[in-house]
Formats: C-alpha cells, sequence, structure tokens
C-alpha cells in the first residue's frame, strides 16, 4: 500500500506545491518589504531625486530700468541677446563638444581649457559656454544640433553712447549688478527684483512644460541732470585740453548754480562700460575722488571771508612788497607781479601770493578755516549720488600754524576735489547759496515721474559780499591771469589757480592747472570747472594758458548751443503796449530808452505759428498780428496758447512758453555732433 504509485505522486505533488507556495511567499514578502523600505524610509530621498530629474527650477534676472538725460536721451539700457549654455549630463562626447563649439565661437587655450573642465563635470546640468553673443553667432551654434547645447535669451546692459558720461553712469558685472557710478550707487532701485520659473522635464533632457512662479519685474528708470550735448562738449573739449598740453589727465565739471544739478561730468582717461575688461585707473571717477592742492583758485574764499569780516575793502592797498615775502622759513614769490601796493581788488585779478598772505594772516585760522568749512570743503558734499566721494582735506584751526595760515590763504595745505569747487564757485554765482551737487534728477516707475528735489546746504556769504567778488572776478578775466578765458559779447567770473604736486619731502616740478568761473557772471547759466593734471605741452603749466583755453571753448558751445543771450552790449528790451480805444493809450514799463512798440487793434483772423521763433522773433510778429503777447520762461518759443489757427478778436491775449531748447531740435543737434 505504502508503494502504490497514485499515492506516491500525490505526496510528490504536495510537497512540490508547498515548496512553491513557500517560494512565492517569500518572494511576496521581499517585494512588500522592499516597496515599504522604497516609499516609507527613502520616501524623502527619492522625491528629491525625482524632482531634480523632473523639474528644474531657475532663476528669471530682474530688467534694469533705463538710465537718461535731463531731455530723455537714453544713456543705458538693458536689452535681450542670446547666451549659449550646455548641459553636460546630456552631452555623451564631451571634448568633440567643445571642439565643435569652439570651432563656431574662436576659443583662446585659456577658454579652451575653461569650457572643457565646464562640460566634461558629467554630475551637474547647467554650465555656461559664452554669454551675450551676437543672434548670428547662436544661430551658428543651434545649426550645429549638439546634443546638451543650447541658447537662452537674457538681459544684456547697453550704453549706446559708449564712453559718453562713463563716470557717471559706472557699469554692471556678468550677473547685471551695478558697480560704480549711478548703477552702483543706486542698484537696488535700478536693478528690478528676481523671477521664479520651473521647467518639467521628461528625465533630465526633454523639457516639457514651462511655469513662471514668480515673474520679475523692472527696475526704475532714472533721469539725470546731466545734459548729453553739455557732457559731450565738455569731453571733447577735455580731451582736446589734454592731449595739446601733453598732460597726464583731467576733468571737467559743468553745474547749474542755481540748484546744484551737473549738466557734465568728464573725467580723462575714461572707459567703455560696454567692454568688460576695465583698468582701475581709468574706472576712478577724478572729479569727486582724487585730491589736490588747488592753488589760487581757493583765493576766491580768501577774498569772500575778508570781505564779509570786513578787515578789508575791495579799494585798500595791501602792501605786496615787490612780489616777495618770507612765510615759516620759505620765501614766496608772486608769479604774476613785482608791484609794491596794490589794491585789494588787484590782489585777485593778478593772483598775488603775498597780498593773499597778508590779508590771511588778518583773517586768523579761525575764521578762514571756518568759511573753508561753509564752502563746502573738508566734508562730502552729495555721498548718496557719489559714495566713492572724498571728505578733502580742512585742518582744525588748532593744529595750523601761521606758516600753515599763510599757506592755505594761497590753496596749498589743504586738499580740494573739482566737485567740491564747483559748488563752492556756483555759491558765489547764485548769491551766496551752497546747493547740494546732484545728477539724479527724477525717478520714474510706472510711468510715473518723481522729481527729486533740490537742497541748499546753507549761506556761504550775503549776497552783497557775492556780488563783489563777482566783480572782483569779472576782473581776473577783463584784465587779470584770465584774459584766455575771455568770450566775445558775454562778460566772465572766473579765476586761475596754478598748484604744484605734493611728493614725498615737498613739491614736484609738475603742476595742476585750474580755471573756475560761470558765465554770464551777472546772470549766471552755467559753473564750470577745468583742472588739467600735469601739463607738459608748448602752454607751459600755468592755468591761464592751460585751463582757460578749455573753458572758453566748453563755454562758447555751450552759450551758442542754448541761445543764451549776450550781457555785453545787449539788445534793449522790446516793450509793448496796446491801444484799447482810439486816443487812450497806456504807457508801457521799463526804461525810457527801450523802444516801444505800439499795437493796433488786432483783426478778426487766425493765430500765427510761432513755435521754434527766439523771443523777440515771435514778439515782433505777434505785434504785427496785433495781439498782446506774454511770455513765460527764456530761450526759444515751444508752445503757444490759444494754438495756432484759433481765431482772436481785437484785444486778445496770447502766452508764449519759451525754453533754451525745445526736445526736436536738440535731438538734431545731438546728430551732427
Amino acid at each position: 500500500m505504502a508503494d502504490n504509485p497514485a499515492l506516491l505522486w500525490r505526496a510528490t505533488l504536495k510537497r512540490r506545491l508547498i515548496f512553491t507556495a513557500t517560494l512565492l511567499g517569500l518572494w511576496s514578502a521581499c517585494i512588500q518589504a522592499r516597496l515599504v523600505f522604497l516609499q516609507v524610509v527613502k520616501h524623502d530621498e527619492l522625491m528629491g531625486e525625482a524632482r531634480q530629474q523632473q523639474l528644474d527650477r531657475q532663476d528669471l534676472p530682474g530688467r534694469r530700468g533705463e538710465i537718461r538725460d535731463r531731455n530723455g536721451h537714453v544713456l543705458a539700457r538693458s536689452v535681450d541677446m542670446p547666451s549659449i549654455k550646455a548641459d553636460p549630463s546630456a552631452i555623451d562626447d564631451p571634448a568633440g563638444t567643445v571642439r565643435a563649439l569652439c570651432g563656431v565661437l574662436g576659443c583662446s587655450a585659456e577658454q579652451w581649457t575653461t569650457l572643457t573642465m565646464r562640460i566634461g563635470n558629467r554630475d551637474s546640468q547647467y554650465a555656461p559656454v559664452r554669454d551675450h553673443v551676437e543672434p548670428e553667432l547662436a544661430k551658428r551654434v543651434e545649426d550645429l544640433k549638439l546634443k546638451g547645447v543650447y541658447s537662452r535669451t537674457e538681459s544684456r546692459r547697453y550704453y549706446p553712447d559708449a564712453e559718453l558720461a562713463a563716470h557717471v553712469l559706472g557699469y554692471v558685472n556678468s550677473k547685471e549688478r551695478g558697480l560704480g557710478g549711478i548703477e552702483g550707487a543706486y542698484d537696488s532701485r535700478i536693478r528690478g527684483r528676481d523671477g521664479k520659473v520651473l521647467i518639467q522635464k521628461v528625465s533630465r533632457k526633454i523639457a516639457i512644460r514651462t511655469i513662471v512662479e514668480k515673474p520679475p519685474t523692472v527696475g526704475e528708470s532714472v533721469e539725470l541732470t546731466i545734459d548729453a550735448y553739455i557732457q559731450h562738449v565738455a569731453e571733447t573739449e577735455l580731451i582736446r585740453g589734454v592731449k595739446e598740453n601733453s598732460a597726464v589727465a583731467g576733468s571737467v565739471i559743468v553745474q547749474d548754480p542755481s540748484n546744484g544739478g551737473l549738466l557734465a561730468l568728464a573725467n580723462y582717461p575714461t572707459f567703455d562700460p560696454n567692454r568688460s575688461r576695465k583698468l582701475p585707473d581709468v574706472l576712478r571717477n577724478r572729479a569727486v575722488e582724487d585730491l589736490r592742492e588747488p592753488g589760487s583758485v581757493i583765493k576766491m574764499v580768501t577774498a569772500s571771508a575778508a570781505l564779509e569780516q570786513k578787515v578789508v575793502t575791495p579799494e585798500e592797498m595791501i602792501d605786496v612788497s615787490g612780489g616777495q615775502i618770507v612765510v615759516g622759513g620759505t620765501v614766496v614769490h608772486d608769479s604774476h607781479t613785482t608791484h609794491n601796493a596794490l589794491s585789494f581788488t588787484d590782489v585777485i585779478v593778478n593772483s598775488s601770493n603775498v597780498g593773499a598772505i597778508r590779508v590771511g594772516l588778518r583773517l586768523g585760522r579761525d575764521r578762514l578755516t571756518d568759511y573753508l568749512r561753509r564752502f563746502g570743503f573738508g566734508q562730502r558734499l552729495s555721498p548718496v549720488d557719489f559714495p566713492g566721494e572724498s571728505y578733502g582735506i580742512v585742518h582744525r584751526p588748532q593744529k595750523i600754524t601761521d606758516g600753515d595760515l599763510a599757506r592755505i590763504s594761497m590753496g596749498y595745505t589743504i586738499g580740494v576735489t573739482p566737485l567740491q569747487l564747483a559748488a563752492a564757485v556756483s555759491s558765489i554765482a547764485n548769491g551766496g547759496e551752497l546747493m547740494q551737487p546732484r545728477v539724479v534728477r527724477a525717478w520714474i516707475k510706472d510711468g510715473v515721474r518723481t522729481p527729486e528735489p533740490t537742497a541748499v546746504l546753507h549761506r556761504t556769504v550775503a549776497p552783497q559780499i557775492a556780488a563783489e567778488v563777482t566783480a572782483i572776478m569779472e576782473g581776473v578775466v577783463d584784465r587779470g591771469t584770465g584774459t584766455q578765458a575771455q568770450i566775445e559779447d558775454y562778460t566772465i567770473a572766473g579765476k586761475t589757480g596754478t598748484a604744484a604736486k605734493a611728493v614725498e619731502g615737498g613739491y614736484s616740478k609738475e603742476y595742476n592747472a585750474t580755471f573756475v568761473g560761470f558765465v554770464p557772471s551777472r546772470k549766471p547759466v552755467y559753473t564750470i570747472v577745468v583742472v588739467i593734471d600735469s601739463p607738459r605741452g608748448a602752454n607751459g603749466y600755468y592755468a591761464s594758458s592751460v585751463a582757460a583755453p578749455v573753458f572758453r571753448r566748453i563755454a562758447e558751445q555751450l552759450l551758442r548751443h542754448e541761445g543764451v543771450p549776450r550781457s555785453v552790449n545787449a539788445p534793449p528790451p522790446v516793450l509793448v503796449q496796446r491801444a484799447h480805444d482810439a486816443g487812450h493809450e497806456v504807457p508801457a514799463s521799463g526804461p525810457a530808452a527801450a523802444p516801444v512798440v505800439r499795437l493796433p487793434r488786432a483783426p478778426d483772423s487766425s493765430l500765427p505759428d510761432v513755435t521754434g521763433l527766439s523771443a523777440r522773433e515771435a514778439l515782433s510778429r505777434m505785434v504785427r498780428f496785433g495781439v498782446t503777447p506774454r511770455l513765460q520762461g527764456t530761450g526759444v518759443v515751444v508752445g503757444q496758447q490759444p494754438a495756432a489757427g484759433t481765431a482772436l478778436a481785437s484785444g486778445a491775449t496770447v502766452t508764449l512758453f519759451l525754453a533754451r531748447e525745445s526736445v526736436g531740435r536738440r535731438s538734431a543737434d545731438m546728430t551732427t555732433q
């Protein structure tokens, strides 16, 4: 019975089923254990790897706002340009890819090595190849159809006028962060906020969906006080002045003395902010960072202090001892006079060191130091617009010896910047107010323009003292050391300054030549400061022959361009009176010698268009037409109310709006320069 074949195979089948069931049970248990391990123990790690393979979150850089000049001319903007990128994890042949890319892009040995290292890193999913390339070059790379290589549009900062106002604007780095100038000082406002984009991919290589999680924003645009045309003139004449005098460097500042706005700030050597490689020496904003002993230009402060403190009068005779005096064991000479006595006015006109020293000693260290600080020396005047601005050097009174006091009176033993000189001269030009120098005129965000207010720091001298100093500075240009700054038909107030450059242990035989002034002197429109560093040419090194001609050439072009009325032999004003009825005339106001034009009754007809005409021409045409014009502003007519073509009855009044230059006319001038 035990050997029954039917029973034997049944037992065998049973054992096999049990064995198989056991194996299946163990296999199922292993799978369950593995699932538990993967889904519970390794859950977070695996989810992270999945996100890394299927999702890619990248930054979208914010777009920088524009930088414009005072007339809306764009000086800096961001443009979209393609950049070449690579995903090393998707590249099968790194060496071949590098070889193909460099064949199109043109790589140096250093670039080849760097690119090989980046693309050879298979653990990375991102490697920059070449940023901001021309669209044609990006198209050639795309035509190669290299695996893992692609182009992406990115924002790049572009400066349309290259070097123009480079030190004012500054530049940006490869990450579009501002460095230097306005770009650096106001980077947080100009650059906008970065955004985030989420890219869904199939494995690591194929993107199937892009989601913008947080859109980037556009930064604020900034309107500068700088005038692109004036900046162009300043830079052109500065370069000419530096080169024709074989000088090392130079700076020019043009300022509106009424509000402190800088119309131009130029340095040479300069740089192109569009280029990536820049030398530290050319990046330095010499006009606000470099300190120098100003020389005789500081005598305008000495004169202001002496006149206001009544230690001298303009006509008082000063002993100048034949142009020689001993100070602290050192003999100081006059360069421009050998007289024994000069009026105080002529002391400044002829830039007598001896006379300035004698007056400075009368003032004393406390009062002279106080006035130097009143005029803005020894302090930062515009640290927000110019974070790198130097304080300058004005010593405390208790540290000033009699010898130091004498040297300070003629412009030595102190350190100033061209920006401080511009502010000081402008305070005389505007009647005694020290205006804060500024370069930002307004901010523009979402189409809304918000002007930046002007700031009066404090009063330097009384208006009558400023007028007396102006008259003395006019003499400097009329008959003194600044005659080469003269401009036909205009009165100019100016001051020369030639100072030896300090070296260890004394002074070198190289000089800084400086000319400061404002024009027209009685109704100033421009303050101009010219500094030429180390002139070595045929013109010598005196400011009178080096810096004054640069001032003249700049001022001539600006006065002509802006249509500033001449201040010498100026034409008398046209005065208007209207005959309301026959035999009943209303007298016009004004000087008796001024011509008076009688207006007839205006016929009922349409008003002519006088836009673009000078004030004088527009007045004449309106007079002939028979209406009463009222003027608002100065310069040329940029608008009229009522508009041209309006039918007017007898006795109507027309308002003419004037500006020194219309936008359209300025733009045309810019294109011809």
